[in-house]
């Protein structure tokens, strides 16, 4: 286990041995193995970053919606509702990683 960097910067466990961070690179997603994996385990290491980002998004999604409440309270309507409905987006996203994931570990077994 080690640990990769989110957008902010902030240590995030992660349960390879080589490193992950976010910024230039591939997918916005830079690391070692990016595009050969070369001495590395290619389908875990998926599996691990689809699960990560998953869990990431998901993270996301519960923050908007506190925000959309929020807003709502202070008689913001309109904002709220926009950003309801991103969420609502955001969990179609998060419907197709979760199936993405599910797919790549059937391909483990």
């Amino acid at each position: 286990m080690h640990l990769i960097k989110d957008e902010n910067g902030n240590p995030v466990q992660h349960g390879h041995d080589h490193a992950h961070s976010h910024g230039e690179g591939c997918g916005n997603h830079s690391h070692e193995h990016c595009g050969s994996c070369q001495g590395g385990d290619c389908k875990n290491e998926t599996v691990a970053l689809l699960t990560y980002m998953l869990q990431h998004n998901e993270h996301h999604a519960k923050e908007l919606d506190q925000m959309a409440e929020n807003l709502e309270k202070m008689e913001l309507s309109a904002a709220a509702r926009t950003i309801k409905e991103a969420v609502a987006d955001f969990q179609k996203g998060n419907m197709r990683l979760g199936l993405a994931l599910t797919l790549v570990k059937e391909e483990l077994k």
